[in-house]
């Protein structure tokens, strides 16, 4: 192998691993809003009266806004590493559901 395909090795190699690493951290955040969606819904279930409520709903939906934002960063990322087929996030990353004041989501 000459020094210039072995440098392009190099540089392909290093590519890639840049790739792999964006992916992952854009995995990362996405599991940090989601966990911050589910807390800002245990918080909203447990409020005490219509005006926190009303607050944390409005928290609830900011760190919601997120969450789907961190998704499709994560969708981009997928796509630009030639991943096309997003069922798997679908499955294990589904979108927070919107929420009202005054309904709790169903007990499972």
């Amino acid at each position: 192998m000459t020094r210039l395909q072995e440098a392009h090795r190099r540089i392909n190699a290093e590519i890639t691993h840049e790739k792999a690493a964006a992916l992952g951290r854009a995995g990362e955040w996405l599991e940090a809003a989601l966990a911050d969606v589910a807390a800002a819904g245990a918080r909203l279930d447990d409020a005490a009266d219509p005006e926190e409520e009303a607050r944390l709903l409005g928290e609830y939906e900011t760190a919601r806004a997120r969450a789907l934002h961190a998704r499709l960063a994560l969708l981009i990322q997928r796509e630009a590493v030639g991943l096309r087929q997003h069922r798997i996030v679908d499955q294990q990353f589904p979108e927070p559901p919107r929420r009202a004041a005054g309904r709790r989501p169903p007990r499972t």
